[in-house]
């Protein structure tokens, strides 16, 4: 019997799952860096949010969706009228608000400046705000206060609706999660958040 007579012995059955890894590879390869580039986006470079209340009035509303980029604070420090998202500060948490809760308010006092309000107006350094962007003046005094360094004094454009630094104090930069710069829906509302102030 030569070697040509005898029998080819049969294949071993393909598994399953290897048929399936053979089709689908590119497929599944594709969707891993999709998912590895979108968590590496989100963690450092920029991430969608939407706002939750009517605290940004009349600049947000609430259902507005945002971009927040986070690149620009490891670059440069926050500047007057920038409107933040930051994490729950702490007398916030010690009153119940979840660590991880996200707030967005808008800057208006820098480190080493100091904030007042007096008859419905916003003084920084002594010097009135012209703030166009708020729903209201404000209905609350508050007598002057000095932003210490490392952290920011900042408030909601619906200045009587807005849980900000004239109740809780001030924001330390490390809860900083980045810049509000578009909000990109709804699309008849598509638009840069530049800052206003000087």
């Amino acid at each position: 019997m030569t070697s040509e007579d005898r029998p080819t012995p049969e294949a071993a059955p393909i598994p399953p799952w290897r048929k399936l890894w053979q089709s689908q590879k590119d497929n599944i390869l594709t969707l891993a860096i999709a998912l590895i580039l979108a968590l590496l986006i989100r963690g450092f470079v920029a991430e969608s949010r939407y706002i939750p209340s009517v605290s940004m009035e009349p600049t947000l509303t609430p259902g507005d969706r945002i971009v927040v980029e986070k690149l620009s604070y490891r670059l440069r420090q926050p500047e007057a009228g920038d409107i933040v998202v930051f994490h729950t500060p702490l007398p916030l948490q010690a009153v119940g608000y979840a660590p991880e809760q996200a707030f967005i308010k808008r800057v208006i006092g820098l480190g080493g400046q100091t904030v007042a309000v007096q008859n419905g107006q916003v003084y920084v350094d002594g010097q009135p705000l012209s703030e166009n962007y708020i729903a209201e003046a404000p209905q609350y005094e508050l007598a002057p206060v000095r932003v210490p360094e490392g952290h920011l004094f900042v408030m909601g454009d619906n200045r009587n609706n807005s849980n900000d630094s004239h109740i809780w104090g001030f924001l330390p930069l490390s809860n900083l999660i980045g810049r509000a710069n578009l909000r990109f829906w709804p699309l008849e509302h598509i638009n840069w958040l530049r800052s206003p102030l000087p």
